[in-house]
């Protein structure tokens, strides 16, 4: 039954948040190059791993020269972030089975380690 609702409720979501999500997806390409999700290797239910994705809210850095506690979001990023805009796309993981609409947070592996 929890996973129905998941699925009705994400599927709906999505659709509503798909104009959205695509001007968001466009205005990223705008701001910098780079990818416009990124993924985070998590761990959910039972301990299977998987990617969360969320929008990129940091200057791409491809050298990985700037470790991860020390970039600065976008001016786009910072708004992504306060708005919580960033994880929309989480409802693909959400679609997929990954994590669910209650509990969406998966764990890092490092944490878990």
């Amino acid at each position: 039954m929890r996973r129905l609702i998941d699925l009705v409720v994400a599927g709906a979501l999505l659709t509503l948040a798909a104009p959205l999500m695509l001007l968001v997806a466009l205005a990223i390409r705008v701001e910098s190059p780079g990818p416009i999700l990124v993924r985070e290797n998590c761990i959910g239910l039972r301990g299977r791993r998987f990617q969360m994705l969320k929008f990129r809210t940091v200057r791409h850095d491809p050298d990985r020269s700037v470790p991860l506690w020390n970039r600065k979001p976008t001016p786009l990023g910072g708004v992504l972030r306060f708005t919580r805009i960033e994880a929309l796309p989480q409802l693909i993981n959400v679609i997929h089975g990954e994590i669910s609409i209650v509990d969406p947070d998966g764990r890092s592996p490092s944490f878990l380690d």
